[in-house]
């Protein structure tokens, strides 16, 4: 079963190929996302890795959290399930 892994505090210049080739050597990468910002376009310093394996995601975890990349010790760990709070969107004030 597939697993997504959370990648924090990557270098502004890490790529989606980069974290791809970095956590394949730990086992099937289903797909990277870097987050970038909506304005800019700029990446955040984090993004998401999803493993075909549960198995492979708790190596990755244990290989990898701490691990240096492009100069930065990058953090790994379980995703959380996203927010449903409604935060998003447009102003809901009543006029």
């Amino acid at each position: 079963m597939a697993k997504k892994l959370y990648v924090g505090n990557l270098s502004y210049s890490t790529t989606e190929a980069n974290l791809s080739e970095l956590f394949g050597v730990v086992g099937e990468v289903v797909s990277v996302s870097l987050i970038t910002d909506r304005m800019t376009g700029q990446p955040k310093g984090f993004g998401f890795v999803e493993m075909a394996e549960s198995a492979a995601a708790q190596e990755a975890i244990r290989q990898l959290n701490d691990k240096e990349v492009d100069g930065r010790a990058i953090k790994v760990d379980e995703a959380r399930p996203p927010r449903n709070d409604h935060r998003g969107g447009g102003s809901r004030r009543r006029r």
